[in-house]
């Protein structure tokens, strides 16, 4: 690892994961709340305000995590691309703000270069970083703000002032993208400052007073400016969200949820916990006497996040972000102590192990797009795909790069999956409708209904982008309110709702249906995969009144 270069690393991680990331082989379901909201604040110029696709309002959330996807929109313009690309790069920041705070920690090039390693094959963060939600933003964020905290118990009280103002912003932008829990991890990490018996930190350090005032107006930025446009009520279904929906009350719900939270921050850290086990509990003694502040900073922002996660009703592998970036800089110290990069055998199989999963997914990727209709790019990452996995497998004599090659095996999962998913997924139905309206020249301001699953529609949305006016409406409600509108965009399921007398409807969207991924892999076999897709796909149809 000694050439490693940190913008490498983070480059790799974007591009690995760009593939991915950056169009819709899979939507996660709250996507939806913020592009909606970001493409009515592109038709609006109102960037404050809230809408659900429905254009009910919504204060669940703090403003920020809209603001990135909106900077992609007009940055870009309305494309799924454009929905993740600021998530993307906050990911590759993540990494690359783990190796500053190992490197501030332990002034070593080893550890630092292992945690952000470590950091840029971790699951959580991959996945989130493919997503518009606002994990990855909190995970970036809290990362900023410990390596303020990192920055006082390295230097203690004599701390330069940058240290006040990496804490403080942090856990401020962190506010304005998830709300309470910044708010639980900056009480706990600054009571810790203040009392730990190792390396006390006095009060007026900790609260640099530019630092705290500038960090106090972005936190609060938003609340405020809701409360004088809409009053006290939007902080009704912001508190139910923040607590009311997510403390959960029930005894064994809380032993599932802090059982799994508790296995995830272990097993996540997938294959790197695995060179950590053998003398784990001398190991940790052994690090904790050589940094008893550190260790237990560490110990007590993961004691905080298995806490806050086994309370909740419903639980996510997401909710541990936040503690991931300075837990991988702990797991790298500990595994530098261990003797990891000596551990030449236990690499090579890891590597091997990861190696034998990228040809699997090579092998699938090559089924799909050789019996279904592809393009030059795909063929073209398929090519890519294959020598990066020959230089992996070249590479495993060199010991040094071991960790570097295990990394980025994990990464290359991501980037050959594209592969597959980019037959079943793509073109999404909102590409394809945005096809169709083009191909019929469908008036540009036109008012859209739609009525299906409410995760496409945000596609779809994003397809039409903001020339159209598309919103949700409910079942019960479709009678009384399509009349309001131009035209009407109905999933197949509901397409007794629409009289053949009153309207023109045609087939607008076709897409394979992953919960019959059987059957495309039989169709694809017996050579009639364009019927079967007609049979089992999701189909979404466009009409207009007569």
């Amino acid at each position: 690892m000694k050439n490693l270069s940190i913008w490498f690393v983070m480059l790799a991680f974007a591009l690995l994961v760009g593939p991915f990331a950056l169009s819709f082989h899979m939507h996660y379901p709250d996507e939806m709340y913020y592009s909606d909201a970001a493409v009515r604040m592109v038709q609006t110029g109102d960037i404050q305000t809230t809408y659900l696709g429905s254009e009910e309002l919504r204060f669940k959330k703090p403003i920020l995590t809209y603001w990135f996807v909106l900077a992609g929109f007009e940055l870009f313009g309305v494309t799924p691309f454009a929905s993740r690309f600021f998530f993307l790069i906050a990911g590759a920041l993540t990494v690359g703000l783990v190796y500053y705070g190992a490197k501030l920690m332990f002034e070593d090039q080893k550890i630092a270069k292992l945690s952000a390693l470590i950091m840029a094959s971790h699951p959580v963060l991959i996945l989130s970083s493919t997503r518009s939600i606002p994990d990855v933003l909190l995970g970036m964020f809290m990362a900023m703000s410990a390596i303020g905290f990192i920055g006082f118990l390295r230097f203690g009280n004599d701390a330069p002032k940058r240290f006040s103002w990496f804490l403080f912003l942090g856990l401020a932008f962190a506010f304005e993208v998830k709300g309470l829990p910044a708010a639980a991890f900056g009480s706990l990490g600054l009571m810790f400052l203040v009392l730990n018996p190792w390396k006390r930190i006095k009060i007026q350090k900790a609260f640099y007073l530019p630092a705290v005032l500038v960090s106090l107006f972005i936190a609060f930025y938003w609340f405020v400016a809701m409360y004088w446009i809409h009053g006290a009520e939007y902080l009704d279904s912001f508190v139910e969200d923040q607590v009311g929906m997510r403390v959960a009350s029930r005894y064994l719900l809380v032993l599932k949820n802090l059982f799994l939270a508790i296995l995830l921050m272990v097993v996540l850290f997938v294959p790197w916990f695995l060179f950590g086990v053998r003398g784990f509990k001398e190991n940790f003694k052994k690090l904790f006497h050589e940094e008893k502040a550190f260790t237990g900073f560490v110990v007590l922002w993961v004691i905080g996040i298995i806490l806050m996660s086994a309370l909740v009703t419903k639980f996510y592998e997401r909710y541990l972000l936040p503690v991931v970036p300075l837990t991988t800089i702990w797991v790298a110290w500990l595994l530098v102590k261990n003797g990891l990069l000596e551990k030449i055998k236990t690499m090579k199989f890891a590597l091997f192990f990861f190696v034998f999963l990228n040809v699997i997914v090579l092998l699938v990727g090559l089924f799909f797009n050789a019996l279904l209709p592809s393009n030059i790019w795909i063929w073209l990452q398929v090519i890519i795909f294959a020598c990066l996995i020959v230089y992996l497998i070249a590479q495993r004599k060199v010991e040094n790069k071991l960790p570097f090659l295990i990394s980025m095996s994990v990464l290359l999962l991501f980037f050959g999956a594209s592969i597959s998913t980019y037959q079943i997924s793509l073109p999404d139905a909102g590409q394809l409708i945005k096809v169709y309206a083009n191909d019929q020249d469908i008036e540009k301001g036109s008012s859209i209904a739609y009525l299906g699953h409410l995760h496409t529609g945000s596609k779809i949305r994003i397809g039409l982008g903001p020339d159209y006016r598309m919103v949700d409406i409910e079942e019960s409600d479709f009678d009384t309110k399509v009349v309001a509108f131009d035209y009407v965009i109905v999933e197949e399921k509901y397409l007794d709702k629409l009289s053949k007398n009153e309207f023109d409807i045609q087939l607008a969207a076709l897409n394979w249906d992953a919960k019959y991924i059987s059957k495309m892999f039989a169709a694809l076999w017996n050579g009639n995969a364009e019927e079967v897709k007609m049979q089992y796909g999701k189909k979404f149809y466009f009409a207009k009144p007569i």
